[in-house]
């Protein structure tokens, strides 16, 4: 595959993964705090994958293996919450400040009021892997791909 090819396949990765989260989102699964910080990662590397077509495509392919690295590390960072592993931010994990057992009239009567998520409860898991997993893991092939094509040789034009 040319250098273009593999970073088209690793931006059109980041996409793919952007657009579950996005579905999911819509079937009714909110994302947590931590599940929208792995989003940006990814928002970036579909932007260096344009820029990379248009200019500096090494440099842009380091750019977009760096945010894939990135989303990569909060999914780990989010599995090991998850799994309690390790502690996550107090605002969004065990009873985030005492909101747990409160829905969202409760916090403000009256209001269309989307519920808390908490980043420490799995609400989707395929073969006992959560989103937040399936991001890391899928991330992190992204990152080899970004990476194959920064330090892959331009094709000659024909």
């Amino acid at each position: 595959m040319t250098r273009i090819q593999l970073i088209l396949l690793a931006a059109g990765g980041s996409l793919a993964l952007l657009a579950g989260a996005f579905l999911f989102q819509t079937l009714g699964y909110a994302p947590c705090k931590m599940c929208l910080w792995q989003r940006w990662p990814h928002a970036v590397a579909i932007a260096a994958g344009a820029l990379a077509v248009v200019i500096a495509p090494r440099v842009f392919a380091v750019i977009g293996g760096l945010a894939a690295l990135t989303t990569a590390g909060i999914g780990i960072y989010h599995t090991g919450v998850e799994r309690g592993w390790w502690e996550g931010p107090s605002s969004c994990t065990g009873d985030a400040g005492g909101l747990s057992g409160m829905d969202s009239s409760a916090l403000l009567p009256g209001a269309d009021v989307d519920p808390v998520v908490l980043c420490d409860e799995v609400v989707w898991e395929l073969f006992g892997l959560s989103m937040a997993s399936w991001n890391a893991s899928l991330s992190l092939a992204l990152a080899v791909i970004w990476f194959i094509a920064a330090t892959t040789r331009s094709q000659p034009s024909a």
